[in-house]
């Protein structure tokens, strides 16, 4: 049989026996629209009339069988409808009475939660941060970052810094404290005065990781044209990790 979407008029060839003779409840693929759907009309029965129906009440069926003519012609097929066109060629979707009005149906898709993603996201940046602190915990700061490398200040005009490496003490004190010292100069030599900054002195371990800092104040505030001055430093709780020891002026 042949059905069409009251809403969209859209057409469908279907079996008879998909809607059935009580009719059925059926959706349109095109435009989702439902609608109730009658089922075939039975062509009504052929009731007999005068001397047939007479024949019929009186002869049994064995003798109306052999009066029937031999070699009578098969009825004919009715002949077979033309091809309907494309747009007709759709297979109407019988709507399931079981199932639910609320379920979702493409091309609809799940709710996502929200919230849910929140606290993944979370979760993540906190590993992540975890993660990162870790390695510069491990391995120190890396000197691709803005900064990593300015762990002294810039040199300062005039100004030479010495502390050669045979000035500098490191060793355990009988109690068994880490002990360092150093021993070195600041010397002017340009034509003007000069500010005298205060030291920083870096120790890193294997890794090339900043182990301990510590500021040495200057013995005085300023240095004349050629004027020298000596510096001595000298500190306790070092890292047993210490290995390398850097001098240099303090960032401003």
């Amino acid at each position: 049989m042949i059905i069409a979407c009251p809403a969209c008029s859209t057409r469908y060839v279907v079996p008879d026996n998909a809607v059935g003779v009580d009719g059925r409840t059926v959706r349109c693929a095109r435009c989702r629209h439902s609608w109730f759907q009658a089922g075939p009309q039975l062509p009504p029965r052929a009731e007999p009339d005068g001397e047939d129906a007479a024949l019929a009440t009186v002869q049994p069926p064995e003798t109306v069988a052999q009066a029937e003519p031999q070699g009578t012609a098969p009825p004919e097929e009715p002949p077979t409808p033309p091809p309907l066109p494309r747009s007709t060629r759709r297979i109407a979707e019988v709507e399931d009475e079981s199932a639910s009005p609320f379920d979702h149906q493409p091309p609809f898709r799940p709710r996502r939660n929200p919230a849910k993603l929140w606290t993944m996201a979370a979760v993540a940046f906190a590993l992540s941060v975890t993660a990162l602190g870790a390695a510069i915990w491990v391995f120190g700061v890396p000197q691709w970052l803005p900064g990593a490398g300015q762990t002294f200040g810039a040199d300062r005009p005039d100004l030479e810094l010495s502390f050669p490496p045979e000035k500098q003490d490191r060793r355990q004190l009988p109690n068994g404290t880490e002990y360092f010292g150093a021993s070195g100069t600041v010397s002017n030599v340009g034509k003007d005065v000069r500010t005298l900054p205060a030291i920083l002195i870096v120790l890193r371990d294997s890794r090339d990781k900043v182990v301990k800092t510590w500021e040495v104040p200057p013995p005085q505030d300023e240095l004349a044209p050629g004027e020298s001055v000596t510096i001595n430093a000298a500190v306790t709780d070092v890292p047993k990790t210490a290995k390398v020891a850097e001098i240099g002026w303090k960032p401003d």
